[in-house]
C-alpha cells in the first residue's frame, strides 16, 4: 500500500511540475497593443520574431528587419487608438493566437485633411522561442477602405 501511495504522490507532483505553462495570450496582445498605442517603436520591435511575417492584401514583409522598417516604423506614426475585438483565441505551450476585428484612427497626412477611421480583421500568431520568450511570428491585417472620421 505504501508503494501505491508513493507512486500516486510522484504522479501528482510530476503533473503539477510538468511544462504545460501556456501564455496568457490576452495579456501578451494587450502589451503589444499598448506599446503600439504609446508609440513605443522599440518595444513593439522587441516583440517581433527574427522570422516574422506580416501580410496585408498583396503586401508581404518577412523577417524582423523588413517588418520593423516597413510595418512598424512607417505605419505607427500614421495611426492612433488601436483597438481589437477578439472572436477567437487559443494557446498551448509553444504557440498562441488571437483573431478578430480591429479599429484604428488614421491620422491626417496634412493640416487640412480629415482624420480617418480604419477597421478590418486581424490575426496575431505568437511562438515561444528557444529562450522561452514569446515572439510575434505572424501578423495579418485585412482592412476595409479608410473612412472619414465623423
Amino acid at each position: 500500500m505504501k508503494a501505491y501511495g508513493f507512486v500516486l504522490l510522484v504522479a501528482l507532483f510530476a503533473s503539477g511540475c510538468s511544462s504545460t505553462d501556456t501564455v496568457n495570450i490576452q495579456d501578451l496582445n494587450q502589451q503589444f497593443i499598448g506599446a503600439w498605442n504609446n508609440k513605443d517603436t522599440e518595444k513593439v520591435i522587441g516583440f517581433l520574431a527574427e522570422d516574422v511575417h506580416f501580410l496585408q492584401g498583396n503586401t508581404h514583409f518577412k523577417g524582423k528587419s523588413e517588418v520593423a522598417q516597413k510595418w512598424v516604423r512607417e505605419t505607427m506614426p500614421t495611426l492612433a487608438d488601436l483597438k481589437t475585438n477578439v472572436v477567437s483565441s487559443a494557446a498551448d505551450t509553444q504557440t498562441a493566437y488571437e483573431a478578430g476585428t480591429y479599429s484604428v484612427d488614421v491620422l491626417p497626412e496634412g493640416p487640412q485633411q480629415p482624420r480617418g477611421y480604419g477597421e478590418g480583421n486581424f490575426i496575431l500568431l505568437w511562438k515561444k522561442g528557444t529562450d522561452n520568450t514569446w515572439k510575434l511570428n505572424y501578423a495579418q491585417l485585412e482592412g476595409l477602405p479608410v473612412q472619414v472620421k465623423q
